[in-house]
């Protein structure tokens, strides 16, 4: 049996969470960033079934007014 100081295990341990967590972050960053590639969170055509919906013709300023007010937000 391996013989180990107590202050020597809780290095390690704080270590490996360090490096476990980080890991995660960056493994769930890239997944995000991969997941709003493949699917945008909102595009033209959604606008303009949202103008539909509520019974409004949309026209195309309406559209890009839209679309450039939430980029800007992002």
């Amino acid at each position: 049996m391996v013989n180990l100081e107590i202050w020597a295990f809780v290095l390690i341990l704080i270590g490996v969470l360090l490096v476990g967590a980080v890991a995660g972050f960056f493994g769930a960053r890239s997944l995000m960033k991969r997941e709003l590639k493949k699917n945008p969170p909102i595009n033209e055509n959604m606008i303009r079934a949202m103008f539909m919906s509520m019974g409004r013709k949309p026209s195309e300023a309406q559209i890009r007014q839209v679309m450039n007010n939430m980029k800007k937000n992002q």
